[in-house]
């Protein structure tokens, strides 16, 4: 039997694309539904009862860790799969924490996350490399874990944290954009609002700023 698998993600081009790449490739995966916000997914869920969820972190009215909250009590046995853009280790630990199975970042190839869906819909454990060991020390609470919390950091909104992450890794504004399916004017506000509350003045010092708190 296939993994019926329903979609949670606020960009609709993006959600036609993990559809139509799954819809082609594998007869393993039936998507059963999709939805692009936290109230749309919570019901769409309740309706459908897939086996798996695939999971944006970020969406403009809650996140994952929202749906999951709202699910998990009331659908204990669907699973979860996080599919995010960001690789942060406080979006990791915290959607982990939430109830999800694994996490997946979107650089993940079709073929990949076909075996992913696969893997944890049998009740495995699933994380794009490096990703991983985020998890591992948090929860064994060992030296040197993951901060779960940055005053400074929670300053940021998650997009501004998305679009910090990758002007730190060398992206130009236009590339940030289109990862992002923003525009590079939206690109401009979220670059001018991280600076000013981090009171830095270039993205030299934000990179690096960015890279101590483990963004990068």
């Amino acid at each position: 039997m296939s993994v019926r698998v329903f979609l949670v993600d606020d960009h609709a081009l993006f959600r036609a694309g993990v559809r139509a790449e799954l819809d082609t490739i594998t007869e393993e995966i039936e998507v059963v539904g999709e939805a692009g916000g936290v109230g749309e997914a919570v019901a769409g869920i309740a309706h459908h009862k897939p086996d798996v969820v695939l999971l944006d972190v970020h969406m403009p009215d809650g996140g994952g860790a929202e749906v999951l909250r709202q699910i998990r009590t009331k659908i204990p046995e669907v699973t979860f799969l996080a599919l995010s853009v960001s690789d942060a280790a406080e979006d990791v630990i915290n959607v982990i924490r939430a109830g999800a199975r694994g996490y997946v970042t979107k650089t993940i190839s079709s073929q990949e996350l076909v075996r992913a869906v696969v893997r944890v819909s049998e009740g495995d454990a699933v994380f794009s490399p490096r990703l991983a060991g985020f998890v591992l020390d948090a929860f064994a609470d060992r030296p040197g874990a993951a901060p779960i919390s940055d005053p400074e950091l929670d300053l940021l909104t998650p997009r501004e944290r998305d679009v910090l992450r990758l002007l730190a890794r060398g992206y130009a504004y236009k590339e940030i954009a289109s990862e992002l399916f923003i525009s590079v004017k939206t690109v401009e506000t979220h670059v001018s609002s991280v600076l000013r509350k981090t009171q830095l003045s270039n993205r030299y010092e934000l990179s690096r700023w960015a890279t101590d708190r483990r963004l990068v």
